[in-house]
């Protein structure tokens, strides 16, 4: 369809909408995230680990602008590559690339086609050096490493794309892990869709938790999973290496045997309340090489007859049954993240024939989120340091300006009536007074 140069408005027919306005941009705000990448040096980190098969002698685009470009274009909300056909002269963009012109569609799908593993690897490392750089800032001690799994459709002939009978579709089941207490995303890794949920979580947990120990031995680590992570070679891969967990176990007729007899079925006392229950015990499967703390959470809902009992394996030994619980509960917060990473940064956008440019996809989305997280937990004002993606883009990156050129300055000078102003002043500000390096 060709875009009309000129639209006359039915409900009064003096206004004239027109897409010829010339040096504009509506999403001035990704300055901010450009200044912000400055200051702790995101873009420069991740030229420093880029490594491509590159074998172009003559190029317009360095690897290392689509890559900003292609992160740029993610938190901006432009999931799609052919995006850039449109932003081709964007003014904002353009100087935040630094490109008298961004790359089209084409040059991006070529880019992904560059990575091999090691690339990917990279990126990581990439991940892991900013993640440390953020982590001495904030001084933490302690790291709350949430383990999961999702899933992300696939439609057509995708590569190691597989049934899952839990999900009851076709994709791919990735591997994640986020700091629950910071929401940084830690790490991912994608992997077809019909493997386990725990399958291979050793290899990929260990090197991050071999590193946090080595970089940070003063820090705590901390490691949560529900159920699909409730294997004995991540208990004795934490018990190894000094972390404390708290995975939720799958239920089976020795443990209900064992709750059952701390609270056996029986008329409740008031069939008006819920009762809830904590009870620890010694317990060893098969498969375990030695005998594990096990907490029983025995819950009656209100007018029910029978206690549903829920099983957490643990190596905290000092801590009460109900703190265990609770600890593990806020886990939840996991699920948020998660769903940020797809919903707000297009995460579970798997849309290539081949695997691993879908895994590159996947990196550069977990990058998007990851700067902007690190912005807004670092940058924005107290009470809105855990807005969602879709907020930070109305109140903070789209925002209209036009460009004026005086001299060798450009101004961007944004609308007078732009709604969220004082907001926008005010992340600026503490961006520039940030002292990060």
């Amino acid at each position: 369809m060709v875009t009309l140069t000129q639209k006359t408005l039915d409900f009064n027919h003096k206004i004239k909408l027109s897409n010829d306005g010339g040096s504009l941009s509506s999403d001035t705000g990704e300055f901010l995230f450009r200044e912000f990448d400055e200051k702790i040096g995101f873009s420069k980190t991740l030229v420093k680990y880029l490594r491509l098969n590159d074998s172009r002698k003559y190029y317009l685009h360095s690897n290392e602008n689509l890559l900003r470009q292609k992160v740029y274009q993610l938190i901006a909300g432009y999931a799609e590559d052919d995006a850039a056909d449109q932003l081709t002269h964007d003014p904002v963009f353009k100087e935040i690339v630094g490109t008298p012109a961004l790359a089209s569609q084409p040059s991006l799908s070529r880019f992904y086609t560059r990575f091999d593993k090691d690339s990917i690897e990279q990126l990581n490392l990439a991940n892991q050096e900013m993640l440390d750089k953020i982590h001495c800032f904030r001084q933490s001690k302690e790291l709350f490493i949430d383990l999961d799994s999702t899933h992300s459709d696939t439609y057509g002939d995708q590569e190691s794309s597989s049934y899952n009978t839990h999900y009851g579709t076709m994709g791919f089941h990735p591997l994640v892990a986020f700091d629950g207490a910071t929401g940084d995303f830690l790490k991912a890794q994608l992997r077809p869709g019909n493997v386990y949920t725990s399958n291979g979580v050793v290899e990929f947990i260990r090197p991050l938790i071999k590193h946090y120990n080595e970089m940070f031995p003063e820090t705590t680590l901390f490691l949560r999973g529900d159920s699909g992570f409730a294997v004995p070679g991540l208990y004795d891969l934490c018990e190894e290496e000094s972390v404390l967990y708290i995975i939720r176990l799958k239920s089976n007729s020795q443990l209900q045997s064992l709750a059952k007899e701390y609270h056996p079925s029986s008329a409740p006392l008031d069939v008006s309340k819920t009762e809830t229950y904590y009870e620890e015990t010694i317990y060893q499967a098969k498969s375990w090489s030695k005998p594990r703390r096990v907490i029983i959470q025995s819950v009656r809902p209100a007018g029910e007859l029978f206690f549903t009992h829920s099983f957490f394996v643990t190596n905290f030994e000092l801590a009460f049954p109900q703190d265990i619980v609770r600890a593990y509960q806020k886990r939840g917060t996991m699920e948020n993240y998660i769903k940020e990473a797809k919903n707000g940064f297009y995460f579970d956008h798997m849309n290539s024939h081949a695997f691993l440019v879908n895994e590159v996809k996947m990196m550069l989305t977990l990058l998007a989120y990851n700067l902007t997280n690190w912005l807004r937990t670092l940058c924005f004002p107290e009470g809105q340091k855990t807005m969602q993606i879709d907020t930070i883009r109305t109140r903070l990156i789209k925002a209209a300006s036009k460009v004026v050129k005086s001299g060798r300055s450009l101004y961007f000078k944004l609308s007078s009536s732009f709604v969220y102003q004082n907001f926008f002043w005010d992340v600026l500000n503490r961006i520039q007074k940030l002292q990060l390096e």
